[in-house]
């Protein structure tokens, strides 16, 4: 069947069973109740309340409700209740971070119009936009956004902004007349899609889909069936959770069997004794920990300009493999510039840059000649008559009003003095021939006297093969084909250097010829020179491109621009070295998705050029595959699925409103720079939460060995179930939220992205919390409360009940020097290579805080009257102390010491 774009008008209103006067509103009602309303249908989500239960049973959760009934149980009522306060709250929070991401659909909605124009019964009559059906004849004008697919009738200068699909810019030309082959669907000259913006001209359409069938809903629909994974942390921290539980309750069970079956204790006694095992082993402070932690690290990264809409989204950044990056406004300025000209058989410099008017012609270091300012103004009259933008001044600030690559025009023309309202006076526009990507020109008609004159630009291979023709010096000649392969390579040299390349030329026309074809208008052409604008990277860039690759993440550039250009940009800034391959959108849809994959693989230098949005997803999904964690850009409606897909959305803050949505990252500031301070953020805030779990370990270890000291010798117990819960939901709470708030070491960037498959409670934390540091704690514990016991007149085998005043002046003997050894683990665990010491003890004001936080809760549970029977202390005397006190400084050095030895054997 021929496709909507290639028919004829009368066709088009043939195939939709429609007319100029439009239909009647009899007919409209019928084709409203077969089609349904013009509205975007969002694919059907779990209830609100299912999803914020959902943050109540996940696996740290239910650890975090065996840890609040446990308390409950040991009749510390006070310590479920604030147990169960810190399960909500954390739901809570989850909960909106997970609404936020939802709101793309929403965001969509909002962009379509709430009223239409349209023509009924040969009336223009308005009408709400759900309403508009197949076969309704739209009128736009200036400033409506298109409310369903449409096909073109009528167009009078049309243009139409299509970012909210593209994330381009640029507005693009509109036609009435078939457009026999189209390369991109999007980008087809005579079809309206729903969503996208009339910025200039009026025009008439007859609508073709509404609702779900529209190219805009069939995106939204996309956005919103992308699965969205687990990030990498939340993997890792729900796997670490299992191994927890499980052998809190592995070692509960055990624990119970002994003392019932071998120690032969009374059954209630044996379960009081696998419960406070239980509780030593469930790490109460790691999932507000983990949270806050990546919460401040979100507001962090919001100081730097990049808004986080995902908490794990933050961690998962560290351990991004590949950065996909589109060029324009992330690499680069957006602030195209006009550097050289040429004009046969001249290279002119121009200096200046940005969009103020203020620069030089010149050649070979001279002002240019008398004869090269004619031939010069000759080129600025195609420049500046086949233009649509406009050079704003306000305020003493220069701004282009339209594309980039016209406005730089216009500043060149304005440096030269060449006064172009003045020549428009006098040589009015009567037609355009709008830019086509097939044509990859475009062309503006203008009389004088008479006389038309087709000024022509666009992509130098085809203008220079168009022209037979050239002006030098003044006089037209022949343009022999030696000469004009000589031309292409000095267009190719100058794209070689980052440069984006037009060229200009122009014809007389005959008085007959029909201006509509442009194929009879574009040719025989005399070519009067090129333009060749560059794009500066941005401030910062090249700097932030050598870090990831110190870091060893691969970049890959994915661009609409032209390859050579796309090629030397990322030549100048570092992405690319060596050869590199540069693959074009149309190579790229004749690739198999294990063709794709082998080249992503091989290639080491990379670019996708002339690429479309919908690749940017193709190529997420196949790097996804193939294990990588994928970073991706994007600022257009189209680009929402990619940013979806990919394991980290990141779009502009330019962009559109369902990029955002769509995306776990914004860049405020559209700068590739600060994708690279998030990683090192997210890197950070990895590192981080491994040390706060090391932390937290260590001190489990000295929880869990008085359980078993009980077992094998038996001993008093010698802490309390109520004395470790003041520990984990206590002592220990703030000191590790210090350590999320840690700076990063200052190897961060240095080293490679971890490994996806990479165990949060990987062999390194185990041996030093668990074992090291752990053991350590464990013994220094277990001697001061035999020190303490042997002071006293203890002797083995004497029994002690719970309220005897030595049993529990031990047992603060224990529960103290688990805190005074955690401060000394504290200050060693601000690194995990680096000595502390050269870092900075105090570096990080939150670990003083946490000391004195710790210390304080510690004096609280000891010395305050109502506590003291809660917990079961009793105040230590000063000897006591005062070995207490040489706990900090023992764990510090011996753990100081290990990190020495580890950095000598590395």
């Amino acid at each position: 069947m021929t496709a909507i774009y290639e028919l004829e008008v009368e066709e088009v209103l043939q195939r939709l069973e429609t007319s100029e006067s439009g239909l009647d509103p009899q007919e409209a009602e019928k084709r409203l109740k077969i089609h349904g309303p013009n509205k975007l249908e969002e694919v059907k989500r779990r209830p609100l309340i299912l999803l914020f239960l959902s943050n109540l049973y996940n696996v740290l959760a239910l650890l975090l409700w065996i840890a609040a009934i446990l308390s409950f149980i040991t009749g510390n009522y006070q310590l479920a209740v604030a147990i169960v306060m810190v399960i909500i709250i954390n739901a809570l929070f989850s909960f909106w971070q997970e609404y936020e991401a939802e709101k793309a659909a929403e965001a969509l909605k909002n962009i379509l119009p709430v009223m239409v124009k349209v023509i009924r019964a040969s009336k223009e009559v308005l009408i709400p936009a759900a309403d508009v059906v197949h076969g309704d004849i739209i009128i736009l004008e200036e400033g409506d956004t298109v409310p369903a697919d449409a096909r073109i009738l009528e167009s009078h200068n049309l243009r139409v902004d299509a970012s909210a699909l593209t994330g381009e810019s640029k507005p693009v030309r509109k036609v009435s007349h078939p457009v026999r082959e189209a390369d991109n669907y999007i980008d087809t000259e005579n079809i309206l899609f729903a969503g996208t913006q009339v910025t200039s001209g009026t025009g008439r359409a007859a609508v073709f889909a509404t609702g779900r069938d529209t190219e805009f809903s069939r995106i939204a629909t996309l956005t919103q069936e992308v699965r969205e994974e687990p990030s990498p942390l939340q993997r890792q921290i729900s796997l670490a959770a299992r191994i927890i539980g499980a052998l809190a309750v592995a070692m509960g069970v055990i624990l119970f069997l002994v003392n019932l079956y071998i120690v032969r204790l009374p059954l209630e006694t044996a379960f009081i004794f696998a419960i406070g095992l239980m509780v030593a082993n469930v790490p109460e402070g790691l999932l507000p920990s983990v949270t806050l932690s990546l919460a401040a690290s979100a507001r962090k990264m919001a100081r730097e300009n990049a808004l986080v809409k995902r908490l794990s989204s933050v961690e998962t950044l560290g351990s991004t493999t590949i950065i996909c990056t589109d060029k324009t406004g992330t690499l680069t300025r957006g602030e195209m510039t006009v550097r050289k000209i040429w004009i046969p058989h001249k290279v002119i410099e121009v200096t200046g840059s940005g969009y103020r008017p203020e620069g030089q012609f010149l050649f070979r270091g001279e002002p240019v000649s008398h004869r090269d300012m004619a031939e010069l103004k000759l080129l600025m009259r195609a420049a500046t008559f086949c233009n649509d933008s406009a050079l704003i001044h306000e305020e003493g600030e220069w701004s282009v009003l339209g594309d980039s690559t016209e406005g730089a025009l216009l500043v060149a023309a304005e440096k030269l003095g060449f006064d172009a309202e003045a020549e428009l006076k006098a040589m009015p526009r009567i037609t355009e021939l709008p830019f086509d990507s097939r044509r990859k020109s475009m062309t503006s008609i203008h009389e004088k006297s008479g006389k038309r004159v087709a000024y022509v630009k666009g992509a130098p291979k085809k203008i220079i093969g168009l022209s037979e023709r050239i002006s030098v010096d003044g006089r037209v000649r022949a343009l022999h084909a030696d000469e004009k392969e000589r031309i292409i390579g000095i267009h190719d040299e100058m794209a070689s250097k980052g440069l984006r390349v037009l060229a200009f030329a122009y014809r007389e026309l005959p008085e007959d010829l029909e201006v509509r074809d442009p194929g009879e208008v574009e040719r025989d052409l005399v070519l009067v020179g090129m333009a060749a604008m560059h794009d500066p990277p941005r401030e910062g860039v090249k700097e932030a491109v050598e870090h990831c690759k110190t870091a060893g993440i691969r970049i890959i550039m994915i661009t609409g621009d032209y390859g050579l250009t796309a090629e030397a940009i990322a030549r100048e800034i570092g992405i690319v070295e060596g050869e590199c391959r540069i693959i074009k959108g149309k190579e790229l849809d004749k690739l198999k998705d294990t063709e794709l994959r082998g080249i992503l693989a091989r290639e080491r230098n990379l670019i996708f050029a002339r690429a479309v949005p919908e690749h940017k997803m193709r190529i997420a999904s196949v790097l996804e595959d193939s294990d990588e964690i994928v970073a991706m850009t994007g600022d257009g409606v189209n680009d929402a699925p990619a940013l979806r897909k990919a394991d980290i959305g990141v779009a502009m803050g330019s962009g559109t409103d369902v990029a955002k949505e769509a995306a776990d990252i914004v860049l405020a500031d559209d700068n590739f720079a600060s994708i690279v301070t998030a990683v090192r953020e997210g890197r950070t805030v990895y590192e981080n939460i491994r040390k706060f779990i090391t932390y937290i370990f260590s001190h489990e270890t000295a929880e869990i060995v008085p359980f078993i000291m009980m077992v094998l010798f038996s001993i008093p117990l010698p802490i309390t179930i109520m004395q470790i819960l003041a520990i984990d939901l206590g002592t220990d709470t703030l000191p590790a939220l210090a350590l999320g708030r840690s700076p990063p070491e200052s190897d961060v960037m240095k080293l490679p992205p971890r490994p996806p498959s990479e165990r949060l409670l990987n062999r390194e934390v185990i041996l030093r919390g668990y074992l090291f540091t752990g053991t350590i704690e464990a013994a220094l514990i277990m001697a001061a409360y035999f020190l303490v016991l042997y002071s006293g007149g203890w002797l083995p085998g004497q029994e002690l009940s719970a309220s005897d005043p030595l049993y529990m002046r031990a047992t603060t003997a224990v529960f103290a020097g688990i805190v005074m050894a955690q401060l000394g683990n504290l200050l060693s665990s601000q690194t995990l290579r680096s000595s502390a010491l050269e870092v900075g003890l105090l570096r990080n004001r939150w670990i003083p805080a946490g000391m004195v936080f710790a210390i304080s809760v510690m004096l609280l549970v000891i010395y305050l009257p109502p506590l003291q029977p809660i917990f079961g202390t009793s105040p230590p005397g000063i000897r006591e102390w005062f070995i207490l006190i040489l706990f900090t400084p023992i764990v510090f050095l011996t753990d100081e010491m290990r990190k020495f030895i580890q950095r000598r054997l590395a």
